[in-house]
């Protein structure tokens, strides 16, 4: 096979997926799939369908076209507030979308009127995080005026939290949102089918707290597929943490000196390096770069060292392993890296 390439283990994202959703279904919390690092992989999106996610939820309209095109049998959730220049297409392609602001709200109603048909809305409440959501004291009033609009109806309430100012979700915070969630039923007469609590995060706030309040849903993708939750990065019990490899193939493997030897200034990525003294050793370059995967988010293998990247190359100390061209060294992702290199069109994705 060529490479770079990434492996994708089908069977292990399964395994975690029902795994996952066993977990939270037993209080009740249903899974919204997030396919955003996978690129609304089809073949990815049908296993998850197939082991009980009703709803997959993705940031990028053409990933949601890819699987619905696909004919994966799902509810789309659009994971971030619509573009004012997309929203025909949001309503078009999405059944449900976040939502913060009031004028988007009024061009989704006036499309979803257009097409003749009922787009779901999921207002985010800001819960201190500090990326999308409207403050709690603005929430009754939006609820009010989204309630007289045709063509959408307001279906839930939701928050984000760990993504951007890293606050976690927990019980002051989810006790919260399932507050605001009760206030709005009642002052409004309405049922919200959603309570959207957050993301893989939450993960901590659900096994540590018997009371999970009106939460009703959790929007997962990191766990499904690396295993872990988001706060520490700490692998979930029983899951798998090695559903995704990047193959990368050496061009050069040569007994080098470890410090480059000349004047200093900067490197293709802009800084100025340094390197520590570790002697003659073999310097082993593959093919791959920062224009491919974010390398600072791989993991070698336990003789391997990344010592850093150029654009199209990522060059690794390897002591005096017999490394040669030709060779295949397989590399662990984290989340930032997995992202980057499914989204790369240099980098093949094989499905296993």
């Amino acid at each position: 096979m060529s490479t770079p390439r990434v492996e994708i283990d089908l069977n292990k994202i399964a395994h975690n997926t029902r795994a996952l959703r066993d977990l939270y279904g037993a209080d009740g919390i249903q899974i919204s799939a997030v396919t955003k690092v996978v690129c609304g992989d089809p073949q990815v999106a049908a296993m998850l369908v197939a082991c009980g996610m009703h709803t997959l939820a993705d940031s990028r309209l053409a990933n949601i076209r890819r699987m619905r095109a696909a004919g994966v049998d799902a509810r789309f959730l659009l994971l971030r507030g619509p573009s004012p220049s997309q929203v025909d297409e949001v309503v078009a392609l999405a059944d449900q979308s976040l939502n913060t602001d009031l004028s988007v709200i009024r061009e989704l109603s006036r499309c979803a009127v257009e097409r003749r048909c009922v787009h779901e809305i999921i207002l985010m409440i800001e819960s201190g995080d500090l990326r999308e959501g409207v403050l709690p004291s603005e929430l009754p009033r939006l609820v009010e005026q989204v309630s007289t609009l045709e063509g959408v109806s307001l279906v839930g309430i939701g928050t984000n939290l760990a993504c951007f100012g890293g606050i976690m979700p927990d019980a002051e915070k989810m006790g919260f949102l399932s507050d605001l969630a009760r206030d709005v039923e009642d002052r409004f007469d309405l049922r919200l089918n959603h309570v959207s609590g957050g993301n893989s995060a939450n993960y901590e706030w659900f096994v540590s707290t018997e009371d999970h309040g009106r939460i009703t849903d959790l929007r997962i993708g990191e766990s499904i597929y690396l295993g872990c939750e988001t706060l520490a990065r700490q692998p979930i019990p029983g899951l798998h943490t090695d559903a995704f490899t990047l193959i990368a193939e050496v061009i050069e493997s040569r007994i080098k000196p470890s410090v480059p030897y000349g004047r200093v200034r900067q490197n293709a990525a802009g800084s100025v390096p340094r390197f520590a003294d570790r002697g003659a050793s073999r310097r082993v370059i593959v093919a791959l770069g920062f224009q491919d995967v974010s390398v600072a988010g791989l993991t070698p293998p336990a003789d391997l060292d990344i010592l850093g990247a150029s654009g199209d190359h990522t060059i690794l100390d390897g002591g005096r392993a017999a490394y040669r061209a030709g060779d295949e060294i397989a590399f662990g992702l984290d989340y930032a890296a997995l992202l980057s290199a499914m989204s790369s069109p240099y980098i093949e994705k094989v499905v296993l």
